[in-house]
């Protein structure tokens, strides 16, 4: 089989100390096996520095210093672990960072988190998100599958891409074909929703409650939405078993659409540096929890 990749996926280089919100702050950073037993094995000068960081209960992970920044974060945001040994010590999640991967029946696809701020970045200034390329031959028996996701999302890309409908119009032609609208709930409900989920940033709830279902978007940023929402489906709705559980989670993108929408709307956000913050706290409060995740898509499967 084939690994898959959005032709932008190849425009994504760490920007390391550029970076204004940085990946090694904030995270419990988990350390896979193979890398603990590099690390036990490693024998230059940083190597006691970096053991004795590891706390091994209940899983492996590096003890976060003062901020919640990773130990091995330097004052100039450069990883100390790179610099001293190389940048095959690093562990699979920071080596892999922000990448995510989706397993589907004939292929694997892989692609950007928009929690990342410059893969934010990316996303949301590339118009050839339904342009993919292979990046690699990851071997194993191509399935034939009864319910095909790529047919449906190319379906969802070509309306996307129609400059001839305005964006609210694809919206609305999406929640129509698919039975999916965000208004199927009040917005007094879905601040109920935004009122129990989990919070890194507890201001954040504060300002997910502008939550609005009105399709209007912010003047100046329909393009970036749409690319958000593009992105959305290209990262949730591809492991859909079936018809219902692609329309939960295309309620789920959906959803992630309107509440940045609303964000954008309520912070009225000046520039496209303001929208792509916006972006990112949406992605690392909403879809960057598994559990955030379930629960607005079980809001779809209980209507």
């Amino acid at each position: 089989m084939k690994l898959y990749a959005p032709k932008y996926y190849n425009r994504f280089v760490c920007i390391a100390d550029k970076c204004t919100h940085s990946c090694c702050v904030g995270w419990e950073i988990d350390i896979d096996e193979d890398t603990l037993q590099k690390y036990r094995a490693l024998s230059c000068d940083y190597a006691k520095e970096i053991l004795s960081s590891i706390d091994t209960a209940p899983t492996p992970h590096f003890r976060l210093g003062s901020g919640d920044r990773c130990p091995h974060l330097n004052e100039n945001g450069l990883c100390k672990i790179i610099i001293s040994a190389g940048e095959e010590y690093l562990c699979d999640i920071c080596r892999e960072h922000p990448r995510f991967y989706n397993f589907l029946p004939d292929r694997v696809e892989t692609g950007l988190g928009m929690a990342c701020e410059e893969a934010c970045r990316i996303i949301l200034s590339s118009d050839d998100y339904g342009a993919f390329t292979v990046i690699d031959d990851v071997g194993g028996e191509a399935l034939v599958d009864s319910f095909d996701t790529v047919r449906q999302r190319g379906e969802i890309y070509s309306l996307l891409t129609d400059e001839s409908v305005t964006y609210q119009e694809k919206l609305c032609r999406i929640y129509e074909k698919y039975g999916v609208s965000p208004s199927r709930l009040s917005d007094d409900e879905w601040r109920d929703v935004i009122k129990s989920l989990e919070y890194l940033d507890e201001s954040h709830e504060q300002l997910f409650l502008c939550y609005s279902s009105d399709i209007s978007a912010p003047a100046g940023y329909e393009k970036h939405l749409e690319r958000a929402l593009a992105y959305f489906i290209y990262r949730h709705c591809a492991e859909g078993w079936d018809e219902d559980d692609f329309r939960a989670r295309l309620f789920f993108c959906l959803f992630c659409e309107r509440l940045l929408a609303s964000a954008a709307k309520a912070e009225n956000a000046q520039s496209i540096a303001h929208f792509i913050r916006l972006a990112r706290v949406v992605s690392e409060e909403i879809e960057y929890s598994e559990d955030n995740t379930e629960t607005i898509k079980s809001v779809f499967t209980a209507l």
